[in-house]
């Protein structure tokens, strides 16, 4: 079983905002990357096969595997982390997910479960997932 990361996703309301950025990345050449402060102690239960797990406004809606982490050395020369993305952004069963700083570790049994082809085709607005799913219906 592997370990994952979760981590909220600051500045963006919607799963179409992040797939649009990594659509932008990917167009460019870019690798699809995010920088954090501190390193996870566990990377050897991260990669392979962990995701970073994304809140977006208070939910748990999508997830990122994890390509790599690497030490990277910020310009005021504190060494963080680079965790570097495989392309897709999957779509997850909306959870709740109070604020927090930084990351957390996730581990597989408390991970939320991938939506099936036909939920995540079902054409569902974002925030209606968002409602059924606090009402204990997704």
């Amino acid at each position: 079983m592997n370990l994952h990361l979760v981590k909220l996703c600051v500045g963006v309301t919607a799963v179409k905002e992040m797939r649009n950025w990594a659509k932008i990345a990917r167009g460019s050449g870019e690798i699809c990357d995010h920088v954090t402060r501190m390193f996870p102690r566990r990377k050897d239960e991260i990669v392979p096969g962990g995701s970073l797990y994304w809140v977006i406004k208070g939910m748990i809606l999508c997830r990122q595997p994890i390509a790599g982490l690497e030490p990277v050395m910020g310009t005021d020369g504190i060494e963080r982390c680079r965790i570097i993305f495989k392309p897709q952004i999957i779509l997850v069963r909306p959870s709740p997910r109070r604020a927090f700083q930084g990351w957390r570790y996730l581990e597989a049994a408390d991970c939320p479960p991938d939506l099936t082809k036909g939920e995540a085709k079902a054409n569902l607005p974002e925030q209606m997932r968002r409602d059924l799913a606090e009402l204990g219906l997704l």
